[in-house]
């Protein structure tokens, strides 16, 4: 589900990413066997815990000695915030870039060993709040679509909720870098779920979009992006802490063309590998929904909305847009 971003997409033209996966060379798939084994040995050993502290000390070490990283983190997040004295004083954004320093090396470290874990294992450790919403959406026969952001790790959404027995598409950037493309190979391997997932292209015809939803998919994609990404792409402004942006519309508006509910989503990474599923909405009535100017802006606000109190709750989920 929670992919990348937006508006017109198509899958993989015939290519999934088990073939795309063994596109990397030797080196680099040498280079991925050796880091998984190192880490999945270190669990073996201290645990998934044992694991979970690794990642921590990794993170923090990383957090000590990447002055630049600490650097763009700060800046990103006082362009998120804008000048809200309340969150970004020095001390606030110091322990929220801490915190996210070891948030995303931890997810990091669990995305890379994911496939090698009992799925019963995965499943215990998700917290899904929310899923009546979607069980109930669903039963329209429509699909659903789940808003996504660039807030925590969204990609580890897709494949939790591919484990639950849901039938997922995701919207992504067509440029994926090597790490993703062998671990998504790995998965597809290992758990049958994961190829029935539908990945589709930001950049394309939404001629699969429509299909996702006739199919009765729940499909997710981010649209808060923060850099220009073509001008044929259609935005909506909306405003959020003090400050107007634009979002990006387009798989929003095939949502409300083909009555599909539109919720929000987003993940939440806890301790120890925990994971909790997070469903909003709908954000718009099911049954009233019409893709008409007043709507859409009525509905893109909601969404700025809910983004900016996640945000407020959880700074360091801050991601990368």
């Amino acid at each position: 589900m929670a992919a990348e971003n937006v508006i017109a997409d198509t899958p993989l033209a015939g290519r999934s990413d088990l073939d795309r996966g063994r596109d990397l060379n030797a080196w680099t798939r040498a280079k991925f066997v050796v880091v998984r084994g190192f880490l999945w040995a270190w669990a073996r050993c201290f645990s998934l815990k044992g694991l979970y502290l690794f990642g921590q000390f990794f993170g923090t070490c990383e957090w000590l000695i990447n002055y630049k990283r600490r650097r763009r983190f700060r800046m990103h997040f006082q362009r998120v915030f804008g000048q809200s004295i309340k969150t970004t004083n020095s001390a606030s954004i110091r322990r929220a870039c801490l915190r996210h320093f070891t948030r995303t090396r931890c997810d990091k470290l669990f995305y890379l060993v994911f496939d090698k874990l009992p799925r019963e294992k995965i499943l215990r450790r998700v917290r899904f709040h929310g899923k009546d919403i979607l069980d109930e959406v669903l039963k329209r026969n429509k699909g659903a679509y789940i808003c996504m952001s660039h807030v925590g790790s969204h990609h580890v959404s897709v494949l939790l909720m591919a484990l639950m027995g849901y039938r997922v598409a995701g919207v992504r950037d067509r440029n994926e870098g090597a790490a993703r493309r062998y671990v998504q190979q790995k998965y597809e391997e290992t758990f049958p779920e994961f190829r029935a997932i539908r990945m589709l292209y930001a950049d394309s015809f939404p001629r699969d979009v429509y299909r996702c939803f006739e199919d009765g998919f729940v499909l997710g994609s981010a649209l808060d992006v923060g850099r220009h990404r073509g001008a044929h792409l259609r935005t909506a402004t909306v405003t959020m802490f003090s400050q107007r942006r634009e979002f990006l519309t387009g798989t929003m508006q095939i949502a409300l063309r083909c009555g599909a509910p539109i919720l929000q989503g987003f993940v939440i990474s806890r301790k120890n590998f925990y994971f909790h599923l997070v469903v909003k909405g709908p954000l718009i009535d099911p049954d009233t929904q019409v893709d008409e100017p007043a709507a859409l802006n009525d509905v893109m606000q909601r969404y700025a909305d809910n983004i900016a109190d996640h945000l407020t709750q959880h700074p360091d989920h801050i991601s990368k847009s």
